[in-house]
């Protein structure tokens, strides 16, 4: 009689995504990112008030052109191409902790490890705004039909004063939260990650999902508290972004230190 072997079951393996990390670590974050503001301040200045005139001259432009009805989903979609702008904060933070010296060309002129794949991690970002905002498009015209866009003014009674406008912001608002989901599990630690490391843009942003998805509570305080700074930010006419892209991008490098550094990716 042929006798069957016994089968053990496979053992369970340690999840390396996952890091014991409390809510509170992001506040850690910010503040740690408000100190490397503070070191040699004007330079991260110099870099926010760039990132502030480039945001103005591109809400100008889309004035002038006629195309106001994209300024909401474009102010969304910077959301999404915000982690490949601060690539000069990260290494402005990367240098602090090494000892290195640091300039406003250095922060400029940044040489990732990962070469290219930090601009083809950028066209893939931007491809995805793109996306954001034609789905907002769509979706304007799924409630409203070929109606043209009213202009700023009367957009808010539009929305909120109307069933059809309420659809529209409930519709929209559960798609803009599939987009923003997606596009922060993807960037929130795969720029930073290819600025040091060399890896694939694919892999990078595959790790950055497994990051935000098994050290949930941690991230999503980080996730609101970036909303609200920048939800700051366009209250005061965007003029916000000189002090809060700064501290945003150098939190977002000790975000990486404190969830990617022990990572066996």
């Amino acid at each position: 009689m042929t006798m069957i072997p016994t089968v053990m079951p496979p053992l369970p393996t340690k999840n390396r995504w996952h890091r014991s990390l409390a809510p509170a670590d992001a506040f850690i974050w910010l503040a740690n990112g408000w100190y490397d503001l503070t070191v040699q301040p004007m330079m991260s200045f110099c870099y926010g008030l760039l990132i502030f005139l480039t945001s103005v001259a591109i809400v100008g432009g889309l004035f002038r052109l006629g195309w106001d009805y994209i300024l909401f989903p474009a102010f969304a979609g910077f959301m999404v191409v915000g982690p490949i702008l601060a690539i000069g904060l990260y290494e402005k933070s990367r240098r602090l902790a090494a000892g290195l010296p640091v300039s406003l060309s250095t922060m400029i002129f940044v040489k990732p490890q990962c070469g290219g794949q930090i601009l083809f991690a950028g066209v893939l970002l931007c491809l995805l705004m793109i996306t954001w905002i034609r789905a907002a498009v769509i979706i304007y015209a799924l409630f409203f039909g070929l109606v043209p866009f009213p202009g700023l003014e009367h957009i808010a009674p539009m929305l909120f004063a109307t069933p059809v406008g309420w659809a529209t912001l409930i519709v929209g608002g559960a798609v803009g939260g599939l987009f923003a989901a997606f596009s922060f599990a993807i960037s929130a630690f795969s720029i930073p990650m290819m600025l040091v490391r060399r890896v694939d843009a694919f892999t990078a942003m595959g790790s950055s999902m497994a990051l935000v998805w098994n050290n949930l509570p941690v991230m999503l305080t980080w996730g609101v508290i970036v909303l609200a700074l920048f939800l700051v930010s366009l209250a005061t006419g965007m003029l916000g972004l000189i002090i809060v892209f700064p501290v945003l991008g150098h939190g977002t490098w000790h975000a990486y230190r404190a969830v990617v550094d022990e990572a066996a990716i």
